[in-house]
């Protein structure tokens, strides 16, 4: 489509060329034509690759090729942070985490396999604890023990249940996409709490989910916010549960990791710019 783009363009400039030495409306007439279908292509392309410039690129500069690439994926990643930001049943930046991470594995039927290392990758201070209590007041329903759970290796996961999420005849569950969706937004996911730069760092649970909530609440080029005008701390503390005394902390952690630049945080706004390495991890806002 890129190519094809280009080729367009290239039509036109010919057409118009040919249309000033002739004064042939005729031929003008085929230049907008191939600048109109040119136009066309390159927003079917972007839309397809979720790109910052078109398929022909500035200055020979590679276009962000996003690892979800259209834009209902990335609005099906907002709405299953806003459903967990509204049903988590613990507080705290952590049990937020493991739930939203634990909605992405079962989303579809309200089951799904989990194994230890996909729970100690998350940066928790007790993970043991934190699925004990998720079992206990039985948001999270497992065949044996959370010690079991934390034991269990890929040749052997275990079968974990959200009863919640499980769907019913009578009434439809909380996300519209389906059964292939589920994996390419609980891959994204994973492919950011486990970025090697958060890792290396050690980077905090309530770290990782702020990176993961940047992600999604940035314009095409990465400016925080709608527009690039910033995200509301009471929208973001309602996504990131801690006080906005602590954002500070996490925002330089972010900083230090290379995922945030220029950031600023106010008293109403936090600003930025995601940097250019987590640019294909981004699901930018529309328009």
């Amino acid at each position: 489509m890129a190519l094809l783009t280009d080729l367009q363009e290239r039509k036109a400039r010919a057409f118009t060329t040919w249309a000033d030495v002739t004064c042939e409306d005729a031929l003008r007439w085929e230049a907008r034509r191939a600048e109109q279908a040119a136009a066309a292509t390159r927003l079917q392309h972007q839309q397809r690759t979720g790109t910052i410039t078109g398929g022909i690129t500035d200055n020979d500069r590679p276009a962000v090729t996003r690892l979800l690439t259209v834009a209902t994926q990335w609005d099906h990643t907002r709405s299953v942070l806003a459903h967990v930001a509204n049903h988590t049943p613990l507080p705290g930046p952590e049990a937020r985490l493991l739930v939203l991470m634990l909605t992405l594995r079962t989303a579809h039927t309200g089951t799904g396999n989990l194994v230890g290392q996909d729970l100690t990758a998350l940066g928790l201070t007790d993970p043991q604890d934190l699925v004990e209590k998720l079992t206990g007041c039985g948001w999270l329903t497992l065949p044996g023990t959370a010690e079991a759970l934390l034991a269990s290796r890929p040749e052997n996961p275990t079968p974990i249940t959200v009863p919640s999420l499980v769907p019913h005849e009578d009434k439809a569950g909380p996300f519209t996409f389906g059964k292939k969706m589920r994996p390419k937004l609980s891959g994204w996911a994973q492919k950011v709490i486990s970025d090697k730069k958060l890792r290396k760092a050690k980077a905090t649970a309530a770290t990782r989910l702020l990176a993961l909530t940047l992600a999604t609440q940035s314009d095409t080029p990465g400016r925080l916010g709608p527009d690039g005008h910033g995200i509301t701390l009471n929208a973001l503390t309602g996504l990131v549960p801690v006080d906005a005394g602590e954002l500070q902390h996490l925002v330089d952690q972010l900083t230090q990791a290379d995922w945030l630049t220029d950031a600023a945080l106010a008293d109403t706004h936090l600003t930025g710019q995601l940097t250019e390495r987590v640019l294909p991890l981004t699901c930018p806002l529309r328009a």
